[in-house]
């Protein structure tokens, strides 16, 4: 779902972009003699919070705030619309200090106790959009309210605390970034503009603070100030006021129209001597909708479905799906081959003794042309990383097995989970015992 969603993230972007310049392109010239400036470019610095007030739980009691700074390029299309292209940075912060629930509930004990989130970056593009004008009978304001909404990419870096150790994340972590916000711009100057604003950028996975206590994806906020500079020459098209039109422009308006009337008249005259001399070329007279001369199947009776030629269409024929029905034996088979799978101790080989009962279930998928699906699992041994490899490779490796008994590899899935699924707990060693598996699922 994520790999569709940046793929088209791209299309609908540029969508924007076009959509934007035909909006500006359709505006009438209020006055042709002034231009405008459409450029600009901000800087802004603030405070980041990893949380949010719109919805979810945090992972963390505590949130602390710190310091964060931004810039940005924006295209100003219409009065009320245009696209900015914007970056920040900083740090997020959050500790367990404290307990839940505004201090009715207790303070979390073990676990991750604490984490700060190296943000390299969070680079979005966002449509903003002004509200209204304050004063509507003044062609330039100098106060605006807007609100933005966009999509982008951040990266960043996790350090969390468990047990009094402090470990970092491997690697930057890559996210999909949703902003959301409102903001109000002061116009200081021609060029100059000072903006306050707050932004909640919602994250497309639940990485950014290195846990997963809740389970919800998680988010952080932005409060900020800035400035920004208007570029070109010409007012700030973003502070025009297109109802405060003048007397003459109406008046030129009207004038235009005018002309266009008289010019629309005499196409009215000539799209009718047009007509009658093509009425020839659209009779139907089987009433198909299509014209005689383009009918290849001339006379088709009242009511028939006809393609571009005229002729009827063939309805296709129905597409019976076979049915896929898993007895309690077939399940018996896969139960078996669950318990009897091996491995040789952190490898993905499987042993000898797990090859009857793959066998048997190979003689399932081959037979009934069942597919099957494969989760590899393992417990909280070791690092974090080589259990996620050591369960995608044992899923493999029983993949594997199957193919080479004559199953379809195309109905065949395999995935590792790593340890970030138990059904026991792993403190204990037949606890651990139960999540060391290869789980089978029959479909």
């Amino acid at each position: 779902m994520k790999q569709k969603l940046f793929k088209s993230l791209p299309v609908a972007l540029a969508a924007l972009f076009i959509g934007g310049a035909a909006q500006a392109q359709e505006q009438p010239a209020t006055n042709a003699a002034q231009q405008f400036s459409t450029w600009s470019i901000g800087v802004n610095a603030g405070v980041l919070t990893p949380t949010s007030p719109l919805g979810g739980k945090n992972d963390f009691s505590k949130n602390s705030s710190s310091l964060g700074y931004g810039l940005y390029i924006k295209k100003q299309f219409t009065p009320y619309f245009s696209l900015k292209l914007d970056g920040i940075r900083g740090k997020l912060k959050g500790d367990n200090s404290k307990s839940f629930n505004d201090g009715k509930g207790p303070a979390i004990v073990g676990g991750t106790t604490a984490f700060e989130t190296e943000l390299n970056y969070a680079a979005t593009l966002s449509a903003e959009v002004n509200m209204f004008n304050i004063d509507m009978f003044r062609k330039q304001d100098a106060l605006q309210l807007f609100v933005t909404g966009g999509a982008g990419l951040a990266g960043y870096k996790p350090k969390v605390t468990v047990g009094g150790v402090t470990s970092e994340y491997p690697k930057n972590v890559k996210e999909l970034v949703i902003p959301v916000g409102l903001g109000a711009r002061f116009k200081v100057s021609e060029k100059v503009n000072f903006n306050l604003g707050w932004s909640i950028y919602f994250v497309d996975g639940d990485n950014v603070d290195g846990t997963y206590r809740q389970n919800n994806n998680d988010k952080f906020s932005y409060a900020h100030a800035g400035l920004e500079f208007a570029l070109g020459k010409g007012k700030q098209l973003a502070f025009h006021n297109p109802v405060a039109a003048t007397y003459d422009e109406a008046v030129q308006a009207k004038n235009i129209a005018n002309s266009l009337r008289s010019d629309l008249d005499a196409q009215k005259s000539e799209n009718a001597k047009l007509r009658t001399e093509m009425s020839d070329l659209l009779k139907d007279t089987d009433g198909d909708g299509v014209a005689d001369k383009l009918d290849k199947c001339p006379n088709t009776p009242s009511g028939t479905v006809v393609d571009g030629a005229g002729c009827p269409l063939v309805a296709p024929t129905p597409v019976v799906t076979e049915k896929v029905i898993i007895t309690d034996a077939d399940r018996k088979v896969v139960k078996q081959a669950i318990k009897d799978l091996e491995f040789d101790l952190g490898k993905s080989t499987i042993r000898a003794k797990s090859y009857t009962s793959l066998n048997r279930v190979a003689n399932l998928l081959v037979t009934k042309n069942f597919s099957l699906k494969l989760a590899g699992h393992t417990d909280n041994t070791g690092r974090a990383a080589s259990n996620m490899k050591l369960s995608k490779d044992r899923a493999e490796s029983v993949k594997a097995y199957l193919v080479s008994q004559g199953a379809n590899a195309s109905r065949i899935e395999a995935t590792g989970y790593g340890q970030n699924q138990p059904i026991a707990s792993n403190k204990n060693a037949a606890g651990r015992q139960k999540n060391r598996r290869v789980e089978f699922t029959l479909y």
